[in-house]
């Protein structure tokens, strides 16, 4: 389950659970429509009680981010599990984007970090 909030070009999300492909059929158009309107987005991922995903969410995932490598600017993965840490770091060669993991005990420095203008 996703729960998903929207300020400007910043993407708020709180994954639990298993993500789903329904889960990214709400997530992915917004994430499209915030680039069309700003080009570029910055995306809060937090992860509470995260299972991972189903194939089939996995997959819209992998697909959304090498379409938009150029319209990430900057992630904020936060968790509480090292594989979740472990993950972030699996990213980074993948996308241009500044990412970067917090504990779930640091999320409001997480969410001052994604909107700080550079």
């Amino acid at each position: 389950m996703i729960s998903i909030q929207i300020e400007h070009n910043i993407i708020y999300t709180v994954a639990e659970k298993k993500l789903t492909k329904d889960d990214y059929d709400r997530l992915i158009p917004l994430l499209q429509e915030k680039i069309r309107s700003f080009g570029t987005i910055r995306w809060y991922f937090e992860m509470k009680e995260f299972e991972g995903w189903s194939l089939s969410a996995m997959w819209r995932d992998i697909s959304f981010d090498f379409k938009n490598l150029e319209n990430l600017e900057r992630i904020a993965m936060v968790g509480d599990k090292k594989w979740e840490k472990e993950l972030t770091q699996l990213m980074k060669p993948f996308t241009a984007a500044t990412i970067k993991y917090f504990n779930l005990s640091e999320k409001d420095e997480a969410k001052n970090w994604i909107k700080k203008i550079v």
